[in-house]
This record gives C-alpha cells, structure tokens and sequence, in this order.
C-alpha cells in the first residue's frame, strides 16, 4: 500500500516505495515537493485540502499507467495532534477488483438482455393464441413459442456450464482416448446441418494421437468450434477438422473457410457474451458464450487455446492439451 505524508503546505514530508511506484516519482527526490508538482491530480489535491480542513475522504481514483488506466482507493486523512497539522494519503491499488466488478455488471446487463428478448417474444405469442379461438394462429404461434422456450433452455445451460467453468468446479473424467476417433465421430453429427448448407466438413489426422483428457468435454469443445464454423461459412466452403502433436502437446484444431474475425475483435472471443457482430448474433443464434466455455475446459485441462482469423480468410481455432503419447504414422 503506497503512504504519502504531506505538511500543511502540501509538501511532501513522507513517501514509501509503494506509493513511489503508484504515483512515479522518485521516493527521496520529491521530500519537500509540492503534491501537486509530484502528482498533478486537482481531485487529489481537493481532497487534500478538504482534510486540511477536517474532512476525511475513501473513494476511488483513477491514474493513468503507461498505456493503460489503473483504479486506486485513496483515504486521505487529517494527521493528529492539531499542533502539527498535516494529512495522510494511503493508495491500495484497486484496479483488478474495479476489473472484476464491471465484468459482473456487464455479465448481469447481457443475461437480462439475453433472457429478456425470448421471455418477452414467448409472452407475445402466448397472448395472441390466448386471445384467439383460431387454429390456425395457434398452430403458427405455439411451435414458435416452443422454440424460443428451448433455446432459452439452451441459455440457461450455457450460463450454468460457463459459471462452473469459471467457479473452478468443473469436474473432469479423464481417460486415454483416441483424439481422431473423438473428432471423426463428433463431426458426424453435423453433417446433415453441413449438407443443407453445402458446406464440406472433413477431419485430417496428421498422425494418431492419443491423449488423457475428459471425453465428454473434449466432444463439447469440438461441438461448439464446428458449430461456431458452420454458422459462419457459407455455400461451397468448407470446416476441418485436425489432429496433431507436437513434442508433449496433442494439438486439435478447427478451421473454416468462413467469413472470418476482424482484427480489432480477435483479441477478445473468448469472452463469455463477447459477439463481434451482434447484428447478426441473433440470426445466428449465438449468446457469446460458445467459446468462453470452450476456453474454461480447455484451461481445467492445463492446455492453451488461440485463435487467428482475417475477414473473408476464414478462421482457424487451435488447441494444445497436455499429450500421453504419439505414435509416428
């Protein structure tokens, strides 16, 4: 925790290093300094002369650092006895918890969102057969409605798998599995979807590869890529599927031939609720979650996942886990 001391006059008479490194100033040089010369912040000099007057203050200031901006709670307190006035500043950086409370904000405003547009399009329809007596409205409303019910359904699922993810509690069932078999039979469930889209989808195994990792999550992870894939590719591309290793890791990676991430999005797809072109998220389905619980399984396995993409290129989605063994083909 940075401690500045300061005399009536606002010099400073006390810096420890904390509050060198959090203000960047040299902790001897600036003994006898003006705050202001030293810090040159006008909400943290009013504050001070604010306790000067016996108004003590705990409240949140942001700094610049560098190339970013860090968030410090800051006490500022009026020194005792009254013979030597002088006031106390103490700066406890606060900046991953401002991080972590505006990510809860936004995860709050995004489930309300989410929820909110289905809830309401399901109450609307239910209205309107409720209101009717005709059988027609009702059996162009009520599969309608199911569907919405089911993919709020799908929601919720996600929400509670992304906050297991996230909690630490995700328990895994590892086994020695055949990485190729998994993605070979995985993949066979989409290929009607694939076929009405006339999309190809193939698996291309470098070399047999078999690796301890929970099956059931493994499958999830390749669900949500290839699904993620398909959505974004239009007629005539195609999705692939690879398995690999290289030295002690099995590498798994899907790649479309799809309509690709901008630049500016790519760094932040693994976000839960993160969606690069929302416009089109609710065509398409998606709640920006996909991908954020492929991130949190892949973690609860140690591996590392990355992602490269450019816009009409298509995208490729790699996965390194912690390998058993490969065999050489």
């Amino acid at each position: 925790m940075g401690v500045l001391v300061l005399d009536r006059s606002l010099r400073i008479q006390y810096a420890n290093a904390s509050a060198a490194a959090i203000f960047s100033f040299d902790a001897e040089r600036v003994r006898g300094m003006h705050l202001l010369r030293a810090v040159p912040n006008i909400e943290l000099e009013r504050r001070v002369l604010d306790a000067l007057r016996g108004e003590a203050s705990v409240a949140p200031l942001v700094l610049p650092d560098h190339a970013m901006q860090r968030t410090y709670r800051i006490s500022v307190t009026p020194l005792e006895p009254k013979e030597t006035p002088g006031v106390v500043i103490f700066a406890d950086d606060q900046t991953e918890l401002a991080r972590s409370q505006r990510a809860s904000r936004e995860f709050l405003s995004n489930v309300s969102h989410e929820l909110r547009t289905p809830l309401s399009s399901v109450k609307l329809m239910l209205e309107t057969v409720a209101g009717s007596r005709d059988d027609e409205t009702r059996d162009l409303f009520v599969p309608q409605a199911l569907t919405e019910i089911d993919r709020l359904a799908s929601l919720v699922g996600r929400l509670l798998e992304q906050a297991r993810t996230e909690s630490g509690r995700l328990k895994l069932n590892l086994s020695e599995i055949d990485l190729e078999e998994v993605a070979r039979q995985t993949l066979a469930s989409f290929e009607p979807q694939a076929l009405r889209k006339g999309v190809g989808l193939h698996v291309h195994a470098l070399r047999p590869v078999r690796a301890e990792v929970d099956r059931e999550r493994l499958s999830q992870v390749i669900v949500n890529l290839v699904d993620n894939a398909l959505r974004h590719t239009s007629k005539g591309g195609s999705v692939i599927v690879e398995v690999d290793a290289q030295g002690n890791e099995a590498i798994l990676r899907v790649r479309d031939t799809g309509e690709g991430i901008p630049y500016r999005d790519l760094p932040h797809i693994f976000e839960r609720f993160y969606v690069a072109d929302r416009s089109r998220a609710r065509e398409s389905g998606g709640a920006g979650l996909g991908l954020a619980i492929v991130k949190g399984i892949v973690d609860a396995h140690e591996g590392f996942i990355s992602a490269e993409s450019a816009l009409a290129s298509g995208t490729a989605i790699t996965i390194r886990l912690p390998i058993m063994h490969a065999r050489a083909p």
